[in-house]
């Protein structure tokens, strides 16, 4: 959302301001004490890649029904997909290495603070004019939780 905030105000894909943001968080780990990684690159250009790919070729579902169920799925999907590669210790997306950095130094539960990075980034998004919908808001309020409790049954498997 943020991303599209961006792109509608200057004329680039949703997918490279994406890109362009990622480097810009990434640039923020500086004063957080963050070390990228393989995956915190890899990270960075597939779902820049991806955005503008699912863009262009994926439909949206067509009922309300089929939409809000599938904002779920993916809420709770991004939540156990960041539980594994957050514990591979391959590095972190840089949005996911800004949460980490922001919670080992406010010492703020992980899904208060992404919680939060999200909240911020659909409000400076809406007030570029990108489109606000009860998927976006789901997302917003719901990754930081679903992050949590993904790297709580990551941990449980695998501990």
């Amino acid at each position: 959302m943020f991303a599209q905030g961006i792109s509608l105000n200057i004329n680039y894909s949703i997918g490279l301001i994406t890109f362009f943001i990622s480097l810009f968080v990434i640039f923020l780990w500086i004063f957080l004490s963050q070390k990228p990684g393989m995956g915190t690159i890899l990270n960075a250009i597939i779902i820049a890649v991806m955005i503008d790919i699912c863009l262009n070729y994926v439909q949206t579902p067509e009922t309300f029904l089929a939409k809000i169920l599938l904002a779920f799925f993916a809420i709770f999907l991004v939540g156990i997909g960041s539980g594994f590669y957050l514990i591979a210790n391959l590095g972190p997306g840089p949005r996911d290495g800004l949460m980490t950095g922001l919670q080992r130094k406010t010492n703020l539960p992980i899904a208060l603070v992404r919680a939060s990075m999200e909240i911020t980034v659909v409000s400076i998004g809406w007030y570029l004019g990108g489109t606000v919908g009860i998927g976006t808001l789901l997302f917003a309020f719901g990754v930081g939780p679903a992050v949590a409790l993904g790297l709580f049954l990551v941990n449980k498997m695998f501990s």
